[in-house]
């Protein structure tokens, strides 16, 4: 047998049994999760990834999304914006996925939601809320509020209540994008259409060691509220100093720093602090006590340094993976690499028109700018915890 002859004869034999990776990717439906999994907001990173990986498994068990499973290919941006373009360019190129989960942070999906666009590839956010940011990008969504719509409730939920007091201050940290967003635009808005004066205003840097310079500022003048906009950490070290330096006034916030541990870094000095957030895992029904359950038992499971209950950011990225999967079925994606820019448009497509989803946090419908609506929580700090205190859509 000639060279050539045993050559043709092992291709013709070998030929049906070989399996491109092309034709691989096809028997699943690529998702892309763009993860701050180190850097400054690791601790928020592994946590949401405990509940995508939570959805995806239960989807998958459920038979999957058009009898398929669904395959998640992970990127770890650490909070970088460049490196968010980076993972939606990968996503988009390289790995044939349908759609992004992510990217995180505010200051991450400015950048990333254009590169998304001009590849042409869904992207929905579960955390950021600096407003406008889908402005313009038709592929660009968030399982989320902006940060001034979310302030705007709670303003009109204190003004319900009698709450809003004669006078406000303001505290926000100058180097984080939506907490900047926030302190310096959302807050004096919202104070100012309810006629409260606004008597103080100080900025500082996140990672600021020392913050007694500017709580002494605001202190020459108390106010009856200072709204707060800073990431948790800077947030409780503001609250810690302005109760020691005698404040008195209720620290307000949107829902930056309303995350599960906040209350117990603070203890005492944070009872009364009022934050709005769009899922409250004290809530008292069978869906949402299954979802605690099963987060805990895999977060344990993973060792995360630090165990507690979900947070709003943890519910949306859970609802974002189950909200992509109902975008999927409806629009009959099969995940064929020849057809990925037909079915990433129909994706979108089927997003923009999502009506009343039964998510985990309520029900979800997309608004015109591509952020999603759903219910509003108010939450009250109460000696280390948060307390449910109203809830408004």
């Amino acid at each position: 047998m000639t060279r050539l002859l045993r050559f043709a004869l092992a291709l013709a034999i070998a030929s049906p049994l070989t399996v491109t990776p092309r034709e691989a990717a096809a028997e699943e439906l690529v998702l892309g999760y763009a993860m701050a999994k180190s850097g400054p907001f690791a601790s928020t990173g592994l946590s949401s990834e405990v509940a995508v990986d939570l959805a995806v498994r239960e989807i998958n068990a459920a038979g999957g999304v058009n009898g398929k499973q669904i395959r998640l290919v992970k990127f770890d941006t650490a909070g970088k914006p460049e490196q968010a373009v980076v993972a939606i360019r990968r996503f988009a190129r390289d790995e044939g996925a349908l759609a992004v989960i992510g990217p995180f942070l505010s200051s991450e999906c400015r950048v990333a939601f254009p590169a998304g666009e001009r590849e042409g590839i869904p992207m929905m956010s579960s955390a950021s809320s600096a407003p406008g940011l889908t402005v313009g990008h038709s592929f660009a969504f968030r399982n989320t509020m902006d940060e001034a719509t979310k302030i705007e409730k709670l303003v009109k939920v204190m003004r319900e209540k009698g709450l809003l007091g004669k006078n406000a201050a303001i505290a926000y940290a100058n180097d984080d994008f939506v907490s900047k967003s926030a302190g310096a635009e959302a807050f004096p808005e919202a104070l100012k259409r309810t006629g409260i004066p606004v008597d103080g205003t100080v900025n500082f840097a996140f990672a600021a060691f020392d913050l007694s310079p500017q709580v002494s500022q605001l202190m020459s003048k108390p106010a009856d509220m200072v709204a707060l906009a800073a990431p948790p950490e800077s947030a409780a070290k503001f609250v810690r100093e302005m109760r020691r330096q005698g404040g008195k006034g209720r620290i307000i916030g949107g829902s930056i720093f309303a995350t599960p541990e906040f209350p117990g870094r603070v203890g005492e000095a944070g009872n009364g602090t009022l934050v709005t957030v769009t899922f409250f895992s004290g809530r008292d029904d069978s869906r949402t006590r299954k979802f605690v359950d099963d987060f805990l038992v895999l977060a344990k499971e993973r060792k995360l340094p630090e165990v507690l209950p979900p947070s709003q950011f943890d519910s949306a990225s859970y609802d974002v993976v189950y909200v992509y999967a109902e975008a999927m079925r409806r629009a009959k994606v099969t995940g064929e690499r020849g057809r990925l820019a037909q079915e990433r448009r129909a994706i979108r497509d089927a997003l923009a028109n999502l009506k009343d989803f039964p998510g985990l946090e309520g029900a979800l419908t997309m608004g015109p700018e591509r952020d999603m609506l759903k219910p509003v929580y108010v939450l009250e700090a109460r000696d280390g915890a948060w307390k449910f205190f109203d809830v408004t859509r």
